[in-house]
């Protein structure tokens, strides 16, 4: 039952709103005096006040003061016989939820009411609404306990209180968007806005616009003044994915903008600030694309303050089980399905296989898979894939040599020519992977 609290120095308005109000089923305790108030205030913790401006014993403004300082939960409904316009300013000022106006009738109290707590309703939704969201980029949703996950972990925790700028390396579909959301959503200014821009998908000349935005005539189709991204985040998160594929003429303006902390829009001659962290990530090693002069040395250092690099889902395979049972559970809540059993025989061929397109292919073979099932089981034969024995032993017999040949040129394809990844992945030491590229005359 929702509880209402009158605090009024006439007996006459206690009696009679208590009555009316219990009749509408809440319930109300009253007070006469703004000490009592308080005290009835702090006890009840009601879930609206009604609160006279005048009472004998204190200034009713300061009784609002104090009460939004014990708990800013209630809706405080301020009561006046004196239609003051600057004590009507100064309680909105200070949290009031609605002023009336006495001799106050039924109809403007069950309004008043009545809006108090669908406006309560709705903050309560909302306010629910970004926690779940902020949940669902928790740490602890992140999956997995491999050594190399629990790296990305510890830098997490490192960098998501600071307003450090980050930059995220991984292939396509390890997660570098979930991991800087979990960084945003971890940190002081969780409730500021993320915001996501794709690099590699708007032309040079829009991402420019999307960044700094543009005033009136700066082209053809600027209408009117739009504002750009940086000043959209505000205090919060610029994310730039594919930041490898920006133009070295866009880098030269990125590059400023993180040293000075300031910007112009496009075509317009005011210097605007900014205060938004820059997390950046990229599919691509960037240290290649420097020494072929495609990104610039300099913006590579000032966003690599801190560096995280993804593990792909072939250097954590023992990550793979508990990550089916994640969007296995994930898959069947968005889709209404009760599919919860992977034979042990699915399980080690979701964990043998390569998964090019990482988490995000694993993703979309199990939702096909749940798709399909038609009981609980996941069932091999629903799974979209060609195993590695099938694609091997499909053709005419080679030599060992060939295939270590061919696998070892597929892993430097699949780390983008990274030695040092492509060691880690195969498990020998850096100068034999020099050898065997050398005698096998691989490209990189």
């Amino acid at each position: 039952m929702k509880s209402i609290l009158v605090v009024d120095d006439d007996t006459l308005i206690r009696k009679t709103l208590s009555s009316h109000l219990t009749k509408q089923g809440f319930e109300v305790q009253t007070a006469e005096d703004g000490e009592s108030g308080l005290r009835k205030y702090a006890e009840m913790g009601p879930d609206l006040v009604f609160l006279d401006i005048r009472l004998p014993d204190a200034d009713g403004l300061d009784v609002l003061r104090q009460m939004k300082n014990l708990s800013a939960r209630a809706s405080i409904l301020i009561m006046t016989a004196y239609d003051d316009m600057k004590t009507t300013v100064e309680a909105i000022k200070l949290g009031a939820f609605e002023y009336l106006v006495k001799p106050l009738d039924y109809i403007a109290i069950d309004l008043a009411v009545e809006k108090a707590f669908q406006v309560k309703a709705l903050e309560e939704k909302v306010s629910y609404l970004v926690e779940e969201k902020q949940k669902e980029y928790t740490i602890d949703n992140i999956i997995g306990h491999s050594s190399p996950m629990r790296e990305v972990y510890k830098l997490i925790g490192s960098v998501a209180n600071t307003r450090t700028n980050v930059l995220i390396q991984g292939e396509s579909g390890t997660g570098k968007e979930l991991v800087a959301k979990a960084i945003h959503y971890n940190g002081p200014y969780r409730d500021e806005p993320f915001i996501v821009i794709n690099c590699s998908a708007i032309s040079d000349t829009l991402l420019e616009s999307e960044l700094f935005g543009h005033v009136k005539g700066a082209f053809t189709d600027a209408v009117s003044e739009t504002r750009g991204k940086f000043e959209i985040a505000g205090k919060g998160t610029l994310f730039l994915d594919e930041i490898g594929d920006v133009s070295t003429n866009l880098q030269s303006k990125l590059l400023r903008v993180i040293e000075s902390r300031d910007f112009m829009k496009v075509g317009g001659e005011k210097v605007m600030k900014t205060e938004a962290r820059i997390i950046a990530a990229t599919n691509h090693i960037l240290h290649a694309l420097i020494e072929s002069g495609k990104f610039r040395e300099d913006l590579y250092y000032r966003l690599k303050v801190v560096e995280i690099d993804l593990p792909s889902l072939r250097e954590r395979k023992e990550d793979i089980p508990e990550l089916v049972g994640y969007l296995v559970e994930k898959i069947n809540r968005e889709l209404r399905k009760n599919v919860r059993k992977v034979p042990p025989d699915v399980m080690k061929l979701l964990t043998d296989l390569p998964w090019k397109g990482n988490v995000r292919e694993l993703e979309n073979a199990l939702t096909r898979a749940v798709i399909l099932a038609k009981g609980d089981v996941v069932l091999k034969e629903n799974l979209p894939l060609e195993t590695e024995e099938r694609k091997l032993f499909s053709r005419d017999l080679v030599s060992l040599e060939e295939v270590e040949k061919e696998y070892i040129q597929y892993v430097l394809a699949a780390v983008k020519g990274s030695k040092t990844r492509a060691s880690q992945v195969l498990k020998i030491s850096r100068p034999t992977l020099d050898k065997k590229i050398k005698d096998y005359a691989l490209e990189i």
